[in-house]
C-alpha cells in the first residue's frame, strides 16, 4: 500500500515540476498558486508517508491555539514589502497567513535570487539567518554543525530549504502535532518532514524571507 501511494505521488510530483520547470517564467500569480495547491501534497506525500514526525527535545511542540484566527489570517500582520531574495509578497502572504498545507512549488527558492545573494557566505562558510516574513524574527539560522554544501544538497534533493534541529530558533519555532511547522507568531512556515537522519523542516522560502526586525529590543 505504502509503495503504491508514494509511486503514485512521485509520478503526480513529477508531471508538477515539470510543468513548472518549462512555464514557470511565464506564470501569474493566480496559476503559480493554484499549480502549488494542487502540486504540493503530491510532492510532499513521499516524503511524511508512514512516517512520524515527533516532536522531542530539541524540538518544541506547540498547540493549535498558535494558529487561531487573528487580524490578518493566522497572523496579525500581512508580509513585509519588499522581501529578500525576490520573493513574491502576494504569494507568501496566501502561504504564510491564509493557509496550514500547501507549500511554495517545489525549487522555487532556486528560482529566486537566493543562490547568488548568499553566494559570499558560501564562499566564506559562514552561516546566515531567515527571518520571519511577517514579523522579521530571527527563525533558523542555517547552516550549523554541516557544510553550505551539504545544506545545498539537500535542499535540492527535497526541493525546499531543509533545515535541522541545530539549526533551528527554537524561542521562535513551534512544531504541531502532526508535523506543522509555524512561528509562535502564527506564520505558516512548512512541515516537519523526518528522514534516516532525523527531523528535517522542509520550509518554505517565502516563509522566511523577512528582513530582520529593528526594532525589537
Amino acid at each position: 500500500m505504502t509503495s503504491s501511494v508514494n509511486h503514485y505521488s512521485s509520478f503526480i510530483c513529477k508531471i508538477c515540476k515539470n510543468y513548472r520547470h518549462c512555464h514557470q517564467k511565464e506564470m501569474k500569480v493566480p496559476l503559480f498558486w493554484l499549480l502549488s495547491v494542487i502540486c504540493s501534497p503530491y510532492c510532499r506525500a513521499g516524503s511524511w508517508f508512514g512516517q512520524d514526525p515527533g516532536c522531542t527535545k530539541p524540538c518544541v511542540q506547540g498547540d493549535e491555539s498558535i494558529m487561531s484566527p487573528k487580524e490578518h489570517g493566522t497572523s496579525w500582520t500581512p508580509v513585509q514589502s519588499p522581501l529578500r531574495w525576490g520573493c513574491d509578497s502576494q504569494v507568501a502572504d496566501q502561504i504564510c497567513n491564509f493557509n496550514r498545507h500547501y507549500a511554495e512549488y517545489s525549487g522555487y527558492w532556486q528560482a529566486t535570487s537566493f543562490l547568488e545573494e548568499v553566494d559570499g557566505a558560501v564562499k566564506e562558510g559562514t552561516p546566515i539567518v531567515f527571518y520571519d516574513s511577517n514579523t522579521g524574527k530571527p527563525l533558523f539560522r542555517a547552516p550549523v554543525n554541516r557544510s553550505w554544501g551539504e545544506f545545498l544538497k539537500e535542499s535540492r534533493s527535497h526541493g525546499w530549504p531543509s533545515f535541522r534541529d541545530d539549526e533551528v530558533v527554537w524561542e521562535n519555532v513551534r512544531v504541531l502535532p502532526g508535523g506543522e511547522t509555524v512561528s509562535v507568531d502564527g506564520t505558516h512556515l512548512g512541515h516537519n518532514l523526518p528522514d534516516s537522519k532525523g527531523r528535517r523542516y522542509c520550509i518554505n522560502l517565502v516563509s522566511v524571507a523577512g528582513n530582520p526586525n529593528t526594532s525589537r529590543p
